[in-house]
C-alpha cells in the first residue's frame, strides 16, 4: 500500500528551523520538553550548497543510557549502516556506478582543488551524496553538473583508475564515454518517479524497481494474485524488482540468496547480535522476525514481524529497519530501504501519549460520516524519542514523525506505533532564523504568533498527524486497499486526510483541557503556517515552470487551495499585496477556516473509505498540482534574498565502541563536522553491494 508513514518537514517548520547558529556562539536557552541546554555551544548547522543546508543533531542523554543498552544501540547502529546501499541502487540502476566514480575523484584527484570547475564539480558531488543518486531527492527531476563534459573527463584521467568502476577489458576513454551520458545527458534517466497519469509511469520513471516492463503489464501481474477477499492480505510485491524473463514478468526479491543479498546479510550479522541483548521478549520476538524476513524474502514474516514490532511498546530501544516507504514507486508499491535508531525520551513523551491516550475521543468527535468512523481505534503507542542514527530513505533528509506499520489491516486489528522525533526537530529550532518569518508572515498579528507559537504548533501539528490522523477512519467493507483503488494519487491523499485530522483539532479546546496547549492562539499560528507554506513557501523548492508532483507538497497545496478558493465568499483567506509588491496571505477567520478544514476532512476520508479515485483525482489535479507561474517566481526571488536554503538534511552521528578484548565495554558518542568526510568514510566502509555496469 501506499505509505502513511513520514511527515517530510515542510517549509513552515523550516521557517522556524531554517539557517543560522553557524558559530559556536553562547546562548541561554529554556528547557525544551526533557532537553535543558544551558548554554547550548553545539554547532547545528556546518554547511550549505545549492538548495541544501547541511545539519547536526545531537543525541542528548546518550551517556545516560545503561552499557547493555549503548551496545544494542551499537549494534542496530551498524545494521543500519549495512543497508545504505540498497536505496542508491533502488533510486537508480546506476547510481552506484556514479557514486563510486565520484568517490574516486575526490579522493584521488591530481590536479587544482581550487579552481572555480572543482569548486562546482563538489557542488555536484554533494548533491549526489544528499540525494542518494542523480536525482533530486525531492523534486526527482535529474540534477546536471555546472561543468563541462570535457573537464568531467580531466577529473577522471588525473585520477586513480584502479578506483573507477571500469569493465573487465575497459579502458579509461571507453568508461568515460560510457558514464558521461548518464551524469550529463539530460535525456537519460531524466526524472526518478513521475507520476503523470497521462504516461506510462513505469517506462518514464528512472526508478529501479522495474525493468523492460509497462505499467499495464505490471498492475495486470499484480491484480492476478490479489485475492479481494483476503482481509489479511500481504503487501504484495514490496520487496522486489519485477523484470522480464522470456516474455514474463518475475519478482528479483531482496532477501539472502537474492537482490542485495551481500547488504542483507550485514544487516542479519548485527541484528543477530542485537537479538541476542535485547531488553525483553517482545523486543527479541521482534528482531529475530525481522531477521526471518530478510533471510526467507516472505512478506507473511514481514506482517509478523509488523505485528510484534507493534506490540512491544515497553522497549525504550526502538528501531525501523526494513522496505519500508513506497513514495520512490510511481505505483505505489515497492518500498525503499530505510533505518532509524532510537531511545525513547520519557519526559518528552508525555505530551504526545496524552494525545495518543484521547484518540478514540478524537475519532467520535471528527467530522467524518458515521459510517467512516472507527468504533474501536487499536492500540496507538506514541511517544517522542531521540534519533541515534537514520539511513537509507531517512537521511540525510529525514522525518520529523513516524507512524507505522503501513498496512491498513494491521492498523485495524493490532494498531500502530507514532512518535515524535525530539531532537530532529530541536535541531531544525536551534538551528533557526527569523529571516523567512520576516519575509513571508507580514501581517504582524500573523508574525508575532508564528514567531511565539510556531514551534510548538508544529510540535502539536506533527504528533496529531502522525498518532491520530493516520489511525482515524476507516474503509468501507469490499472497497479494497486505497493503494489499490486510488493509485498514484493515494499517498498525497493520505497525507492530506492526516494533515487535515491535525488541523482540524489543533484550534480544539480539548487540547487546552488535557494540559498539551496553552492557549487557542497555538492553534492559530498553524493555521498561519500552513496556508502561507502551502500557498506560497513551498514553492521555493520547484525550479521556474515546474508543477508539483512530490506527495507531501501536493498534499499540502491542496489543501490550502481548497480552502482559499471555498472561503472566498466570506473571504476567510484573503490574498493581499504590500505596497512593493509583495503577496501574503491572511487569515481573517480562523472558526470558519476550521470548518472547511472539517468539510474537507469528510470529503477525503469518503475518497478513501469509498475508493473513489475520480474524486481524489480531482482533488489533487484541481487543487495540488497547478503552481501560479507569476507568483512563483516572486516567491523564488523573495526567498532567494534571505538567503536560506530550502531543503535541511543531516550528518548522522557515530558511534565508537570502547573494547576489552573482543568485548564491548561502552561506546561513546561523535558527531562529525564534515559532510564530505562523512560520505567518504561511508562509501569506503559500507559499499557493501557490488557495481552495476
Amino acid at each position: 500500500m501506499a505509505s502513511i508513514k513520514f511527515l517530510v518537514l515542510s517549509i513552515a517548520v523550516a521557517s522556524l528551523a531554517s539557517c543560522g547558529n553557524n558559530g559556536d556562539k553562547k546562548e541561554e536557552v529554556t528547557k525544551k520538553d526533557s532537553i535543558a541546554v544551558v548554554p547550548d555551544t553545539f554547532k547545528y548547522q556546518v554547511d550549505q550548497f545549492s538548495d541544501v543546508r547541511i545539519l547536526r543533531y545531537k543525541v542528548h542523554g546518550f551517556e545516560k543510557l545503561e552499557p547493555k543498552q549503548k551496545e544494542m544501540l551499537y549494534y542496530l547502529y551498524e545494521a543500519a549502516l549495512a543497508g545504505k546501499d540498497i536505496i542508491w541502487d533502488q533510486n537508480y540502476k546506476y547510481n552506484l556506478t556514479v557514486r563510486k566514480t565520484l568517490e574516486t575523484i575526490v579522493s584521488t584527484y591530481k590536479g587544482d582543488k581550487n579552481s572555480e570547475e572543482w569548486k562546482k564539480f563538489m557542488v555536484y558531488v554533494k548533491r549526489v551524496w544528499f540525494s542518494n543518486g542523480i536525482h533530486h531527492h525531492y523534486a526527482s527531476t535529474k540534477m546536471l553538473p555546472e561543468i563541462s563534459a570535457n573537464y568531467f573527463a580531466e577529473l577522471v584521467k588525473n585520477s586513480d583508475a584502479i578506483g573507477l568502476p571500469v569493465n573487465k577489458g575497459e579502458n579509461t576513454d571507453a568508461f568515460i564515454k560510457r558514464i558521461t551520458p548518464i551524469i550529463f545527458d539530460p535525456k537519460v534517466a531524466p526524472k526518478k518517479v513521475n507520476l503523470d497519469s497521462k504516461m506510462d509511469m513505469i517506462t518514464s520513471s528512472s526508478t529501479n524497481f522495474y525493468e523492460g516492463v509497462t505499467e499495464k503489464e505490471v498492475n495486470a501481474f499484480y491484480k492476478s494474485m490479489i485475492d479481494t477477499a483476503d482481509k489479511t492480505p500481504i503487501s504484495y510485491g514490496l520487496n522486489s524488482k519485477v523484470v522480464k524473463e522470456n516474455g514474463k514478468l518475475v519478482e528479483k526479491k531482496w532477501m539472502v540468496g537474492g537482490m542485495y543479498s551481500a547488504a542483507i546479510e550485514k544487516i542479519i550479522f548485527w541484528l543477530e547480535k542485537a537479538s541476542t541483548i535485547a531488553e525483553n521478549y517482545a523486543q527479541k520476538k521482534a528482531l529475530d522476525l525481522l531477521i526471518q524476513f530478510y533471510k526467507t524474502g516472505d512478506l507473511k514474516a514481514f506482517d509478523d514481524y509488523s505485528i510484534a514490532w507493534v506490540g512491544d511498546t515497553a522497549s525504550a530501544i526502538d528501531v525501523v529497519n526494513g522496505f519500508i516507504e513506497v513514495y520512490g514507486d510511481p505505483l505505489g508499491r515497492k518500498a525503499s530501504f530505510e533505518s532509524a535508531v532510537s531511545v525513547k525520551d520519557m519526559e518528552a513523551s508525555k505530551r504526545i501519549a496524552t494525545i495518543g491516550s484521547q484518540a478514540q475521543w478524537f475519532e467520535d468527535h471528527s467530522p467524518l460520516m458515521p459510517a467512516h468512523k472507527k468504533k474501536n481505534v487499536k492500540g496507538i503507542s506514541a511517544k517522542v524519542i531521540t534519533a541515534i542514527v537514520e539511513t537509507g530513505d531517512a537521511a540525510p533528509t529525514t522525518p520529523i514523525g513516524i507512524n507505522l506499520p503501513n498496512s491498513n489491516w494491521i492498523r485495524q486489528q493490532h494498531g500502530s506505533k507514532s512518535v515524535n522525533i525530539g531532537n530532529i526537530v530541536y535541531a531544525y529550532e536551534r538551528a533557526k532564523s527569523a529571516s523567512l518569518i520576516n519575509e513571508f508572515y507580514i501581517n504582524p498579528d500573523m508574525n508575532k504568533r508564528v514567531k511565539e507559537f510556531g514551534a510548538l504548533a508544529g510540535a502539536l501539528h506533527t504528533d496529531m498527524h502522525e498518532v491520530i490522523g493516520h489511525a482515524s477512519g476507516q474503509i468501507s467493507p469490499g472497497v479494497g486497499d486505497p493503494s489499490e483503488t486510488l493509485k498514484n494519487y493515494n499517498n498525497a491523499l493520505e497525507e492530506g486526510r492526516a494533515d487535515l485530522v491535525a488541523l482540524y483539532y489543533v484550534l480544539d479546546q480539548k487540547l487546552i483541557d488535557i494540559g498539551v496547549m496553552p492557549s487557542l492562539e497555538v492553534g492559530k499560528a498553524e493555521y498561519d503556517s500552513y496556508i502561507t507554506n502551502g500557498l506560497m513557501m513551498q514553492l521555493a523548492r520547484l525550479k521556474p515552470r515546474a508543477q508539483i508532483e512530490e506527495s507531501h507538497m501536493r498534499n499540502r497545496q491542496m489543501i490550502a487551495a481548497w480552502a482559499y478558493e471555498k472561503g472566498k465568499k466570506e473571504n476567510v483567506i484573503e490574498r493581499k499585496k504590500t505596497e512593493d509588491g509583495r503577496t501574503y496571505f491572511v487569515v481573517n477567520d480562523y472558526n470558519k477556516l476550521r470548518t472547511l478544514f472539517g468539510e474537507l476532512l469528510k470529503e477525503v476520508q469518503r475518497v478513501k473509505s469509498e475508493g473513489d479515485y475520480t474524486a481524489g483525482k480531482n482533488l489533487i489535479e484541481n487543487y495540488g498540482v497547478k503552481v501560479d507561474p507569476a507568483l512563483h517566481k516572486e516567491i523564488l526571488a523573495r526567498y532567494s534574498k534571505t538567503g536560506v536554503a530550502p531543503y535541511a538534511g543531516f550528518i548522522q552521528p557515530k558511534l565508537v565502541p570502547v573494547m576489552e578484548g573482543d568485548k564491548i565495554v561502552d561506546v561513546k558518542v561523535e558527531y562529525p563536522y564534515d559532510f564530505v568526510q562523512q560520505m567518504l568514510e561511508f562509501g569506503k566502509e559500507n559499499a557493501l553491494l557490488p557495481v552495476v555496469n
